[in-house]
């Protein structure tokens, strides 16, 4: 079929069009959120995911496109909306408009939002990094994950996200490549490097943990639903917004990693892979 420049292949987690930055999100029950999650955090969640494929384009919300499938449970769907209308008010993302069906009873939900950014005066790709680049990651790693699995103190960073937007337009003017970490850190710098025709290493003693987080750097690392900003910068330039070193790109293919400075073989699974 044929692609628009824009569509960068389509090989990136969003286009551009017009001086526009667009980008969209399915979730699905049982798949990107638990039955048992309280309709108000995935509202938000769905919002969450899209503002960050923004934020790792250095573009600012404009507008968003919401199609919601209904099944029957009115209650259900109206605290879904108010988590979704919080999440859309914080960051300044009105809604445009979409569609709404209805779902067979006994289905799992199913919803999806389009946002539409204002691109700024550069937007990264993710396959844009050089040989001899570093690798940079806002904030912290492997909360959210933590949260998935039980552990009360980093529930919110599952259920409720935070787009790092700011970061992103601070950002833009100065990586040379950038993406979210949505499923995995390793995983998602794996695709950095692919995007890139280049080779990665990450050293898992720099990965940055968050503060009471008991699990180990790699499975963190290999959690996902972090949504923290992952770049490369040229060496000697330091961040515009704090960041963690935690590695590099040089000539080659694939993914290499660390601990304390030895060889540490990758894990059997990078991060959380979709189907199909």
């Amino acid at each position: 079929m044929p692609l628009h420049p824009g569509a960068r292949g389509l090989a990136d987690d969003a286009a551009q069009l017009d001086g526009l930055v667009l980008t969209s999100d399915t979730i699905v029950e049982g798949v990107h959120y638990r039955p048992a999650d309280p309709p108000e955090s995935v509202g938000w969640k769905l919002a969450a995911v899209n503002l960050s494929d923004l934020a790792a384009k250095g573009a600012a919300p404009a507008g968003c496109l919401l199609n919601h499938a209904l099944t029957g449970d009115g209650g259900w769907d109206r605290a879904f909306l108010t988590g979704l209308g919080e999440a859309l008010e914080r960051y300044g993302m009105p809604l445009l408009g979409g569609d709404t069906v209805s779902l067979p009873a006994g289905a799992p939900r199913v919803m999806t939002l389009t946002a539409i950014g204002r691109a700024g005066p550069r937007v990264p790709e993710r396959g844009g990094a050089r040989a001899g680049d570093v690798l940079w990651v806002t904030g912290a790693i492997g909360g959210a994950g933590a949260g998935l699995a039980g552990a009360p103190a980093f529930l919110e960073r599952y259920l409720r996200p935070l787009p790092r937007l700011a970061e992103g337009v601070a950002l833009a003017r100065q990586v040379h490549a950038m993406m979210d970490v949505s499923d995995g850190l390793l995983l998602d710098a794996a695709r950095m490097a692919e995007a890139s025709g280049l080779a990665a290493t990450i050293a898992l003693d720099a990965v940055p943990l968050p503060p009471g987080y008991s699990g180990t750097a790699e499975q963190a690392a290999t959690a996902g639903d972090d949504y923290e900003l992952l770049f490369a910068l040229p060496p000697g330039v330091e961040p515009a917004v704090p960041a963690t070193r935690i590695g590099g790109f040089a000539a080659g293919r694939g993914l290499t990693l660390s601990l304390h400075g030895a060889p540490r073989p990758l894990p059997a699974s990078l991060g959380y892979t979709h189907g199909g």
